[in-house]
């Protein structure tokens, strides 16, 4: 089973974007706020996260090629980091033009209107962020997952800019807006460094997550209690789609049809527990000793 396509969600992205690039936008054109403007431009990050996100979504669903025999899932980590790295260069645009602001003070104008529209904004973000989150978390999509984590940070990044500019309008404080557009940058700075994290450790060949690996334990557990035992259980993580190879120990008199009927129990039990999971099984016998050799995962001739 394949996971379905998750282009859709991408488009949703995109569309959520661009309606806040427009209703941020308005929100600073009308009102000048340094702080209101760092927002919209991590809108901005958002509408090319999306896009990234399409293009890497129509690549991760390509089915397996001679050349990519384990399919294209890895391609969603391109994704994530191209997002993690677009977070770090609005950042540092923001921060410049907050400097420059705190160091050029100037007086608001139409905040009542401008923050209102900053609300409906957020309100927007805040939807897609559901929907986006909800569906990556069940088609374990790092893109979805990684575009709804930013659509969240852009929630809280909004709610700081609007009170802190509903502050600069009661007080006249005007040094809040860019020091607020400075504390924005320091948070998304936050976000795109654990994209890029994330995405690393995609590339590197994480193992799937803990709670996946005791459902397979559990699994395997219930069959150890039948008589037969496991071991070299290693797993790993792309896209959406999850490797795991284990070795199956059986009795040695067991002829190879009883063994591989066996397994295929195995692996269909470990699937129910794991959607979307490959599963690479190897009979050996329990008495032999050379069974007990090769659980490393490098093995030299001796």
């Amino acid at each position: 089973m394949l996971p379905p396509s998750l282009k859709r969600y991408a488009w949703l992205s995109i569309a959520a974007a661009l309606a806040t690039i427009l209703l941020k936008g308005w929100a600073w054109w009308l009102t000048g706020s340094v702080g209101l403007l760092s927002d919209a431009l991590e809108s901005f990050v958002n509408l090319a996260g999306a896009m990234m996100a399409l293009a890497m979504l129509t690549l991760a669903a390509m089915p397996a090629d001679q050349n990519h025999a384990h399919g294209h899932g890895k391609a969603e980590y391109f994704s994530s980091a191209f997002e993690g790295f677009l977070i770090l260069v609005a950042a540092v645009a923001i921060a410049y033009t907050a400097i420059e602001r705190l160091l050029n003070p100037q007086p608001l104008e139409a905040v009542g209107i401008g923050l209102a529209v900053s609300v409906v904004a957020s309100i927007i973000n805040l939807a897609t962020s559901q929907i986006l989150m909800g569906v990556g978390k069940k088609y374990r999509s790092i893109t979805l997952e990684a575009d709804a984590h930013h659509l969240r940070t852009d929630v809280w990044t909004s709610a700081g800019v609007i009170l802190g500019v509903g502050l600069v309008w009661a007080t006249g404080w005007l040094w809040l807006d860019p020091v607020i557009a400075l504390l924005v940058a320091m948070n998304i700075v936050w976000t795109g460094w654990q994209l890029l994290h994330r995405s690393a450790a995609g590339l590197m060949d994480i193992s799937i997550p803990t709670e996946d690996i005791e459902a397979i334990e559990a699994v395997l557990d219930r069959y150890r209690s039948q008589g037969l035992d496991f071991h070299a259980l290693r797993t790993r993580q792309a896209g959406s789609r999850a490797f795991v190879s284990l070795h199956v120990l059986v009795p040695g008199a067991w002829s190879i049809q009883q063994g591989h009927d066996w397994s295929e129990r195995i692996e269909a039990d470990i699937r129910q527990a794991v959607p979307y999971a490959h599963l690479t099984t190897h009979l050996e016998p329990l008495e032999d000793p050379l069974s007990l050799a090769d659980q490393e995962l490098d093995r030299f001739p001796e």
